[in-house]
């Protein structure tokens, strides 16, 4: 059986696994999301939930958002491969701690009789989604939460006929008054 080569087990010191939310801001171009994956692959890096928007318009900047583990070095030595990326203005890493703020989104389908309908919109009602589609039979709700809410919010509905989830995978901003933002033009 062939070993896996991946950079997690190559570990040499005590560190922990950490999950992280890595933040690239680069040129909005074709190939650019190509490259930064392809990097994460290449080394062995496994990539647990990837965003990307334009955040920038008038620089034609966009934003992505990784989601990955990894000992503090490993994050570091990944911070210092994208760097070295032609459209690669800034990289910020947000350890998942108190310092920032995370947040998903989930679009929930349920499909389903009459009587489990109205137990699933209790469910909804709780937690205060939003309705974007009712029908007899089905709804659709957005929620916006933690990874951890989202879980359980999903999880209590599930017995009640969950048809389809779409998730955003986090997103992450500094509290107070940092600013992770990228200064297009200067050297980083």
């Amino acid at each position: 059986m062939k070993k896996s080569l991946s950079a997690y087990s190559e570990a040499t010191t005590n560190e922990q696994l950490e999950r992280h939310i890595m933040v690239v801001w680069v040129d909005n171009e074709a190939g650019v999301l190509a490259r930064v994956s392809g990097l994460f692959s290449g080394r062995g890096y496994n990539i647990e939930a990837l965003t990307v928007a334009q955040v920038d318009e008038e620089k034609n900047i966009s934003r992505i958002t990784i989601v990955t583990n990894g000992t503090n070095s490993v994050i570091e030595q990944i911070k210092a491969h994208l760097l070295k990326l032609i459209p690669v203005y800034k990289v910020a890493s947000f350890p998942v701690d108190e310092k920032s703020i995370f947040r998903e989104l989930a679009l929930v389908k349920v499909i389903t009789d009459k009587k489990n309908l109205e137990k699933a919109k209790k469910i909804c009602n709780s937690y205060k989604a939003q309705y974007l589609d009712t029908t007899s039979t089905s709804f659709i709700v957005e929620f916006h939460s933690t990874r951890r809410e989202i879980d359980s919010f999903i999880k209590e509905l599930k017995p009640y006929g969950i048809a389809s989830i779409a998730r955003t995978g986090p997103l992450a901003m500094a509290k107070g008054a940092e600013i992770t933002e990228p200064n297009k033009g200067k050297v980083i």
